[in-house]
């Protein structure tokens, strides 16, 4: 009859366990798998299985006593790990959130919003639509695969233990929140300078004939030509999805050990 001692338990209970946080907590913060639209079964269900194929090819975990305090601090060490990950991915979509809002708002659309599926919070339509390309072209990149062989990268680069994310960790995670702003600005200048001279025109041709209706004719030429704009500016968008995506894994690889 085989016997198990209590350390080749906790060695093999450690070993799916320990990851399990991290994947958790990465899946929960990330886009795309973390969406509110998925169900939270459906979210344990990823991790469970993401941990299940990764633990096994992960470097050994430490033998720990669950109850002692260098087990909590693994535990805790991990969330932030993956949620810090996680967070950095969501900020490539909460870049094109806050770029749709502007544009928006320079259209007269900021009071025409929906419900974001992902994060179930209101956004302007114009936002929504920028998040349903970025997602297209993020699966169309085979971002969800790159996401699961980053996640498994940092196993090894990062292994679980009381070590968490690095002090130059945190501080390019805060940098990348300010590039957000950033990049939403970026995403909006185009139809911010457009529509910017056609209200400009519009206030040329109301001073000089007073009798232009500019509230009948002047909303709907801005609503259209707004159109227009996310229309012929797309194409230039699809290049920095790409480049935003990229920086985002680059920067959840520097996040696991890179740093």
């Amino acid at each position: 009859m085989m016997t198990l001692t209590s350390a080749e338990i906790m060695s093999w209970v450690g070993s799916f366990v320990w990851p399990l946080f991290r994947i958790a907590a990465l899946v929960a913060a990330a886009p795309v798998f973390g969406a509110r639209t998925i169900p939270a079964s459906v979210k344990v269900i990823f991790a469970v299985v993401f941990t299940l194929i990764i633990a096994p090819i992960s470097p050994p975990v430490p033998v720990v006593d669950p109850l002692s305090g260098e087990a909590v601090l693994i535990v805790m060490n991990q969330i932030l790990i993956g949620g810090a990950m996680g967070l950095a991915l969501q900020l490539v979509f909460a870049m094109f959130i806050v770029g749709g809002q502007i544009i928006a708002f320079q259209m007269g659309l900021g009071f025409a919003s929906m419900v974001d599926p992902s994060s179930g919070t209101q956004v302007p339509v114009v936002s929504q639509f920028y998040v349903i390309v970025l997602t297209l072209v993020f699966l169309a990149l085979d971002g969800h695969l790159t996401f699961i062989s980053v996640m498994a990268e940092s196993f090894h680069t990062l292994p679980i233990g009381v070590n968490g994310l690095s002090n130059a960790g945190l501080w390019a995670l805060v940098n990348w929140g300010g590039n957000m702003y950033a990049g939403a600005v970026q995403i909006a200048l185009p139809a911010i300078a457009s529509l910017l001279l056609i209200n400009l025109a519009f206030g040329i041709v109301t001073r000089a004939a007073p009798q232009f209706n500019i509230f009948s004719i002047g909303f709907p030429v801005i609503m259209v030509a707004g159109f227009f704009i996310m229309l012929a500016t797309l194409t230039a968008i699809l290049p920095q999805i790409k480049l935003q995506v990229a920086n985002a894994f680059a920067l959840m690889r520097g996040l696991a050990g890179g740093f």
